[in-house]
């Protein structure tokens, strides 16, 4: 590696790293800030918040790579144009390109090692988190509720409130109420205790509510209207009244603003791409044995194809129509629905319709149902699409927003943290939000997921290309010479009219 080689990468991996431990140390102290509610209160000592923060870096090196290459590229090649470093190397033959040399094969390194890292590490950090928020339902469960408030348990459908924990991790309730909510979400039965125990164990997945000394009330269904006019209830006091909850339903240590747990971070590309083919399958599967089932019910007939092992002869002679003697049959005299309906008398043509119309509503009804229930599954099989692309289009955003933060140090020729911090913060914000929006659109299938997953990356790339030609041709970021001429001659087209009249 010659000299000028080795001065260049020392200065771009000195602003790399040092970058890169600003920029994380900056998106933890974010993701602290974000997650103050949840982390605060709960209970949690200084060992599981360090864990949560450090499993979650890897997600947070997701925003913090392409920005930190971007920024260190600019501020290399920004810093050696304003010291005149750059004009001397152009003066000694030494093009852009060259200069750029042993940063490109740098950044081509990086960008296999970020496809290793979100190919590897990311998902089994995913794994890490969700193993240690299970951990602490298990062994902590009462890190979920909250003194002197009502703690929301949608998968349970329960509140809870003590006013106040006490004992080994908070296991010992105080005044405790419970209100248990019907599929509807509403509150039919409330169960009040002086104190109450929490009993779980690791290998078990059922936590025991155990509560003393209560009150239970419950609103009993009414199924009569004689019922409903007498509101009965369920009434009884308790010495010991054991609850079983379900762990996974329990477990609401929500650290993510995400209540569910997105299962393909968690996949690496081999079981991404056996996931999409299974999920592509079984999607068609449930949409034929759906469709089939509607041709059912209204009693459609599937078109089928002609026998193509039938002699030709044969098939002529079966397709010919068979004459019979006093061939009295008459042309189809039914040409519309209202033809169909006159056939009936008119008591009959009201339970025809009637009776359409039932079917027809049932039938809107069971596709509205099975629609949702398709988007779910689509979205799903799209949350996997994206999840295998966007692997590849991390590693190659940083090699694309090198080559947009290299040509435009030079151009701009401004080092430093001020100028160029702007720069790239803007062309980064407008990366990151493409790449937001197109994740979004992508997931509702409004656009392709492929697509969704290459946007950001793909709109950066003519822009590396426009940047890095006006940088190997010396030229300024904009030029506003050409249209300062276009608008001077216009002008001096219309003083030669106002002269000449």
């Amino acid at each position: 590696m010659r000299i000028l080689d080795r001065y260049i990468l020392s200065r771009f991996l000195f602003n790399f790293f040092s970058s890169f431990v600003i920029l994380m140390f900056i998106f933890i102290f974010q993701t602290i800030w974000l997650f103050i509610d949840d982390l605060a209160g709960k209970g949690l000592d200084i060992v599981i918040i360090g864990k949560f923060l450090f499993y979650l870096m890897p997600n947070l090196t997701e925003k913090v790579l392409p920005l930190t290459v971007l920024l260190s590229s600019i501020l290399t090649f920004g810093t050696l144009a304003e010291n005149y470093e750059f004009a001397a190397m152009k003066a000694s033959g030494i093009s852009l390109q060259r200069s750029m040399l042993s940063l490109i094969i740098f950044i081509v390194f990086l960008g296999g090692v970020t496809f290793y890292f979100a190919n590897s590490v990311i998902p089994a950090s995913e794994q890490k988190i969700y193993n240690l928020r299970r951990n602490i339902a298990k062994v902590k469960p009462a890190v979920a509720i909250v003194e002197g408030v009502f703690s929301d348990f949608e998968g349970a459908d329960m509140n809870i409130k003590v006013d106040r924990k006490y004992g080994e991790n908070d296991r010992f309730l105080e005044n405790v109420t419970i209100h248990l909510k019907t599929k509807t979400k509403i509150n039919s039965t409330v169960i009040k205790a002086k104190t109450g125990e929490l009993k779980s164990s690791e290998s078990s997945d059922i936590l025991q509510l155990v509560l003393y000394d209560g009150h239970y009330y419950r609103d009993l269904e009414k199924s009569t209207t004689k019922g409903k006019n007498t509101y009965p209830f369920a009434n009884a006091d308790f010495d010991t009244y054991t609850m079983n909850i379900d762990l996974s339903e329990f477990n609401n240590v929500d650290m993510d603003e995400e209540r569910d747990i997105s299962t393909e971070k968690m996949k690496n590309v081999s079981r991404l791409t056996k996931d999409i083919d299974s999920l592509k399958h079984d999607n068609l599967r449930i949409v034929g044995a759906f469709a089939k089932n509607i041709q059912t019910r209204i009693g459609a007939f599937i078109e089928t194809k002609k026998d193509s092992l039938l002699i030709p002869e044969l098939a002529a002679q079966k397709a010919k129509p068979k004459k019979f003697e006093n061939d009295s049959i008459k042309s189809d005299t039914i040409l519309s629905r209202n033809d169909v309906i006159n056939l009936f008398q008119d008591w009959q043509k009201v339970q025809v319709i009637t009776a359409a119309k039932t079917n027809a509503s049932n039938l809107l009804t069971s596709i509205k149902g099975k629609k949702n229930e398709l988007d779910k599954r689509y979205e799903i099989y799209n949350r996997h699409i994206l999840a295998l692309h966007k692997k590849f289009a991390l590693a190659l955003s940083c090699v694309i927003l090198f080559f947009v933060g290299a040509p435009l140090g030079a151009i701009i020729r401004k080092g430093g943290i001020g100028l160029p911090m702007v720069i790239a913060i803007i062309l980064f914000l407008t990366y990151y939000f493409i790449g937001v929006f197109a994740d979004n659109y992508a997931k509702k299938n409004e656009i392709h997921p492929i697509l969704g997953a290459w946007l950001s990356t793909m709109i950066m790339l003519p822009l590396s290309i426009v940047l890095t030609k006006r940088a190997t041709a010396d030229r300024g970021l904009m030029n506003l010479d050409g249209v300062v001429e276009f608008f001077q001659k216009i002008f001096k087209k219309k003083e030669k009219k106002t002269v000449t009249t």
